[in-house]
């Protein structure tokens, strides 16, 4: 006995349900793994490392300012002699200002991590145009020249925030050396920096979380340091490193 036109039709309908579910299922993966990339965004510049031969490294900060967080940072970076790179929230700058205009006085570069330390993934334009450009102005009225790179909340972005970046000649600076894994086990700051010195590589751009001022980043940060240098590796900022690897591309 065959089966009815009717039943024929059902099973084509879920058929199709199913491939659909399939399809959307694998492009929802496709733009959690896109969202998250450290190497790759749809449109502009990303950098997560540099390509040089020199031992160089960037040590950059996110979020804040904070009282327990970047003022022992800066006393650590000024004991060995080491300028970083803070990318900054917004609310932030606009709540302490002195630790920021500290931030421009001891030489450090400045960059911009949002206004609120949202997710930028589903943001309108406008609202994205908003979360960095308060951040900028906040940044820029307490007497920072320099340019303003600027590192994505949670490092998450997909269409509008490349989009407008790249409108607007800004490069998105990621990294290629996160040692901090946020868990319900604190890590210890021997593992971070055990972490750290496994990953680091010439060109290197290392991720650090002293905001909070919980401890564990902040006493791993002067053996980063210290092993860094024995290494024979030398700290620059993150404006320092990509002119590094303009240079070498130069030469090639």
């Amino acid at each position: 006995m065959k089966p009815s036109n009717t039943y024929q039709l059902g099973r084509f309908k879920l058929s199709l349900l199913l491939l659909l579910l399939v399809f959307l299922s694998v492009a929802a993966y496709g733009l959690f793994q896109l969202s998250r990339s450290t190497e790759f965004q749809l449109f502009g510049k990303l950098v997560d490392q540099v390509d040089t031969k020199q031992k160089v490294v960037a040590l950059t900060f996110d979020d804040g300012p904070t009282t327990l967080g970047t003022k022992p940072t800066l006393e650590i970076l000024k004991q060995h002699d080491v300028k970083g790179t803070f990318f900054l929230n917004g609310q932030g700058v606009m709540a302490r200002p002195k630790i920021v205009k500290q931030l421009i006085e001891d030489g450090h570069e400045l960059g911009n991590h949002s206004y609120s330390h949202a997710r930028m993934i589903f943001m309108s334009y406008t609202k994205v145009a908003d979360e960095v450009e308060r951040t900028t102005r906040a940044i820029r009225q307490l007497g920072y020249q320099a340019e303003i790179h600027f590192r994505p909340p949670y490092g998450k972005k997909l269409w509008m925030l490349p989009y407008y970046l790249n409108k607007n000649k800004i490069t998105t600076i990621m990294w290629d050396v996160a040692p901090e894994h946020f868990s319900k086990v604190k890590d210890s700051p021997e593992v971070i920096s055990q972490r750290t010195l496994n990953s680091v590589k010439p060109g290197s751009i290392i991720l650090l979380h002293p905001k909070y001022g919980d401890g564990a980043t902040l006493e791993a940060l002067p053996e980063i340091i210290m092993q860094l240098k024995n290494r024979g590796y030398r700290f620059v900022t993150v404006s320092e490193l990509l002119s590094i690897s303009a240079k070498s591309a130069a030469k090639t």
